[in-house]
């Protein structure tokens, strides 16, 4: 069954965040998202102009209708517009009909630094934090959370691990305030951290609506059964590309490009998003893909290139000799390691896996008519890489 997303978050006019950038992350995924709106705001780019809260009964009956005909595997929270709707969340979701997929996006402060809560609903999402299964603060977030205005960059995990012991779920502390060219999101339960992910920083101001994103995100992973940390590490390799196929919309903090997140995130099974074909004329085959209409997006020198189509699958282009004149076709797949693991149960003889320089995890075999087969990961190194042109 499709993965049913429930979304209790307020309207953002300019597209870039809240309800709207939550129904277009759990589409672009394979999920169906369904909402209930908590509030209505008037925003752009450059920030906030009026925000109008729906009453608490309205909100939750929303969630009611959605919940008594569509069903709910899992359910994500954004801005709630006010403590009264806090409370009326939590009482509902305190019923037991939505299931333990809940993620929390405690939404206090927007990219523009406009206030979208108050002390009262900041105080009432402890409440709702202890129905979650995963609770996502950015550090003023998480500041805010533990009662204190700023942390120390050496406060931070001791002040997560408090909270998550207090509430009894973890914390995803995402690390995009913090300064440096490394981002460090870190997941932190009662007994500490559990494990961080690390990535270059992406140099842009269109970074709008990243936090609803990965919230989202990492709900539709939930909702189709993923593990926490492998819903975490599909909706980060998410919001990364589409921060990099942002359309650098308005004047301000513009939206993500969520529309080109197409074949970025490997799905359950494999995916057929690669082939790399032989060569013996590097210009004319260069110059045949390219009036077809294929991008080049990698080169390197006349031994390899590599194309990519509207849809985002690449078609690559290698020496012959260098590949054995021969095509290679690529599945993605969510997790190599593990795609070995059943094609060895199944009896198929492959490779183990290994890293390669081009940042791709993959490992390597032969179908029984001898063709080639390579499963890999990439991640967002697949369109992205170091040396993309």
């Amino acid at each position: 069954m499709m993965p049913r997303v429930l979304i209790v978050a307020g309207s953002d006019s300019g597209g870039g965040a809240g309800i709207q950038a939550d129904i277009k992350t759990v589409t672009m995924l394979g999920g169906h998202a369904m909402t209930a709106i908590t509030a209505i705001t008037a925003q752009n780019t450059l920030g906030v102009q009026a925000v109008a809260a729906l009453s608490p009964d309205m909100v939750r009956q929303q969630m009611a209708s959605v919940v008594a005909d569509l069903g709910v595997d899992s359910v994500k929270i954004g801005m709630l517009g006010g403590a009264d709707i806090a409370a009326a969340v939590a009482d509902e979701l305190s019923g037991g009909r939505y299931g333990g997929a809940i993620v929390l996006d405690p939404v206090m402060v927007a990219s523009s630094g406009a206030v979208l809560a108050d002390a009262a609903t900041i105080a009432a999402f402890e409440r709702l934090a202890r129905l979650s299964a995963l609770v996502i603060p950015n550090l003023p977030e998480l500041a805010a959370l533990c009662g204190r205005d700023t942390l120390a960059a050496d406060e931070v995990a001791t002040a997560a691990r408090d909270y998550a012991a207090a509430i009894g779920t973890p914390l995803l502390v995402k690390g995009g305030h913090a300064e440096g060219a490394i981002v460090v999101d870190r997941l932190i339960g009662p007994a500490g951290e559990i494990l961080c992910w690390e990535a270059p920083r992406i140099d842009t101001r269109h970074s709008h609506g990243t936090g609803c994103t990965l919230a989202s995100a990492i709900a539709e992973g939930l909702a189709r059964g993923l593990a926490l940390p492998q819903a975490i590490e599909r909706a980060r390799i998410f919001v990364r590309v589409a921060l990099r196929e942002a359309p650098g919309l308005g004047a301000g903090h513009g939206p993500m490009g969520h529309a080109r997140v197409r074949l970025d995130v490997a799905a359950a099974a494999p995916t057929l998003n690669q082939v790399t074909l032989p060569m013996t004329d590097h210009a004319a085959t260069l110059a045949f893909y390219r009036g077809l209409g294929l991008i080049p997006i990698v080169a390197s020198g006349e031994r390899y290139a590599r194309f990519e189509s509207a849809g985002g699958t690449t078609l690559s282009i290698e020496a012959a000799q260098e590949i054995g004149g021969a095509p290679l076709v690529f599945l993605e797949v969510a997790d190599v390691d593990a795609a070995v693991a059943q094609a060895r149960a199944a009896g198929v003889a492959i490779e183990e896996a290994r890293d390669r320089p081009w940042g791709w995890r993959e490992a390597r075999l032969h179908d029984p008519s001898g063709n080639a087969v390579c499963l890999y990961q990439a991640g967002e190194n697949r369109r992205f890489p170091p040396w993309r042109l």
